[in-house]
């Protein structure tokens, strides 16, 4: 097999080849002075089992068009299989019609991935797993679960037993479940109301948080609204302290500087997106990789074993 990286998150890319003891596949991967998408890839791919690893993180609609010319440049090489690894999916949260006359932006990204070469998609914690019928090839979406369960248990030591997570909201749960069974830990769920895209209020925590060590886990934190407002709203509830763990580190705008005023002890995101300065210089915002996840799921793909034994 092959593994080839476009440039949206090389470093993940390099650490995902070095685990598998590989070298990346040779590629040029350019803009013309127009700003369009040059891709020739430099290596032989006829025949062969290709793995293109690209985040479709900002900007989000470079980094798509390069995974779709770099899958048709593979396609055209004659390349054997070929498989998207998009650690982040783009898009994802466009996954329904949120009014009339609106986009269903998650299937079309589907559509387009398919279209232009992609025999198989490996995703990370897509915002909802109905996305996977978005697409008419096949689709391996992993979970973060086990990375963060390791990650928590390091930093809890021993001291776990008022140790509880919680959901930021009510669509969470299943997903906060998860992980409060494989620590072995109470639950909690914040009920909130969104009045508006990008903004919401915390209303009402279902659960005693009292003298508890709160986790909040989600999949995406973007403004980061959402995680600092919960965090505020369970120590005002008695909590002894509140951290995070999230997936995707997207923390666009001020989201950085907003978590580093909040209450939250530390914030834990996954290298999926790459950190920017303000990420890797922020006291209470620490990346894990999920490196080695993502490589053992894209060997156990090319000898054609399970891929969802790596997330029980």
């Amino acid at each position: 097999m092959k593994i080839l990286a476009c440039n949206s998150n090389r470093p993940l890319a390099q650490a995902i080849a070095d685990y598998l003891g590989m070298s990346l596949t040779k590629a040029n991967i350019r803009r013309f002075p127009d700003m369009e998408v040059f891709v020739e890839i430099a290596e032989n791919v006829r025949g062969e089992d290709v793995f293109v690893i690209q985040s479709t993180c900002y900007p989000t609609n470079d980094n798509l068009m390069e995974l779709l010319i770099t899958l048709d440049a593979l396609r055209r090489g004659s390349a054997r299989r070929i498989t998207a690894v998009v650690p982040y999916f783009g898009y994802a949260r466009q996954d329904r019609k949120s009014g009339p006359r609106t986009p269903i932006s998650a299937k079309l990204v589907a559509n387009l991935i398919t279209s232009a070469g992609a025999d198989r998609v490996v995703t990370l914690d897509l915002h909802s797993g109905q996305i996977q019928g978005f697409f008419d090839i096949p689709v391996d979406n992993l979970f973060a679960a086990p990375v963060f369960v390791n990650d928590v248990r390091t930093s809890v030591g021993q001291s776990s037993d008022r140790l509880m997570v919680v959901s930021p909201d009510v669509g969470g749960v299943v997903r906060a479940r998860s992980l409060a069974t494989r620590l072995e830990v109470d639950m909690a769920i914040i009920d909130k109301r969104r009045e508006r895209a990008g903004v919401s209020e915390v209303m009402n925590i279902i659960g005693d948080v009292k003298n508890r060590r709160c986790v909040l886990i989600d999949d995406i934190v973007d403004s980061a609204g959402t995680l600092c407002n919960a965090a505020v709203a369970l120590m005002k509830a008695g909590a002894e302290s509140v951290s995070a763990v999230v997936t995707h580190g997207v923390l666009s705008g001020e989201a950085v500087a907003r978590v580093a005023a909040s209450p939250l002890k530390e914030l834990v995101i996954s290298d999926s997106i790459p950190a920017t300065e303000a990420v890797k210089t922020a006291a209470n915002i620490r990346q894990v990789t999920i490196a080695p996840l993502m490589a053992e799921s894209i060997h156990r793909i090319s000898e054609e074993r399970s891929v969802s034994s790596l997330c029980d």
